[in-house]
């Protein structure tokens, strides 16, 4: 039986914006004389805005509220954002390639506000049925409810879609939601063993996200 949908994620799937939130994040700390943890930058992938912000709180030592953090991030990655959204190779060929072929939703650990500017940057916010953000869900990834939530919009059961991740927690993510998987594994910020594991393929490069390959998981 052929896929029913296709959904995407954002950050290190179609926007080279990984490296530019760590950078942001780092920069926060860095200001405050903080040292930054080695395991922070690898355990907020994913995360909620809710959940990343106390992190940096609680883990990682900001000072002020987890929503003071929240909107220091974000205003920060909006004004980066601005000048510099590097595009993924491939992305948006990729994102119209399957559009042709599947309605596509899109679940991201990005809030609202940067998942609108970063579509409509990329010129793809027409291709996507449904978008959806943790901020508008319980939890975040490694938690399926941003994938069973876009599946819900899409009004399709999540064991006929396909999603498309590269980091260990949305890997993770989208195996709980019951969907297919293809990893397009980022090598400077490779998904753990055990998370690829759990993709039904691996992709070197969004140009081999093809039709056909997408049609053969389901």
């Amino acid at each position: 039986m052929s896929p029913r949908a296709v959904v995407f994620d954002m950050d290190g799937v179609l926007t080279d914006t990984e490296i530019i939130w760590d950078e942001v994040r780092r920069g926060l700390a860095a200001d405050e004389g903080i040292p930054w943890p080695p395991e922070a930058t690898l355990a907020m992938m994913g995360m909620s805005t809710q959940e990343w912000s106390s992190y940096l709180v609680g883990t990682v030592g900001l000072s002020g509220t987890p929503e003071e953090a929240a909107r220091r991030t974000i205003d920060a990655l909006v004004a980066r954002y601005a000048h510099d959204l590097p595009e993924l190779a491939g992305a948006v060929d990729a994102v119209r390639r399957l559009a042709a072929r599947w309605p596509l939703g899109l679940a991201s650990s990005s809030p609202r506000r940067l998942i609108d500017v970063s579509l409509e940057t990329l010129g793809i916010s027409d291709a996507f049925t449904v978008t959806v953000s943790t901020e508008e869900v319980g939890r975040g990834k490694p938690s399926p409810d941003g994938y069973l939530r876009a599946c819900e919009l899409l009004g399709v059961d999540p064991a006929t879609c396909v999603a498309i991740e590269d980091s260990s927690n949305g890997l993770r993510a989208a195996a709980a939601a019951g969907m297919a998987v293809i990893a397009v594994p980022r090598p400077d910020f490779p998904p753990a063993g055990d998370a690829l594991a759990l993709a039904d393929a691996v992709v070197a490069d969004l140009d081999s996200l093809t039709v056909d390959l997408v049609e053969g998981l389901r």
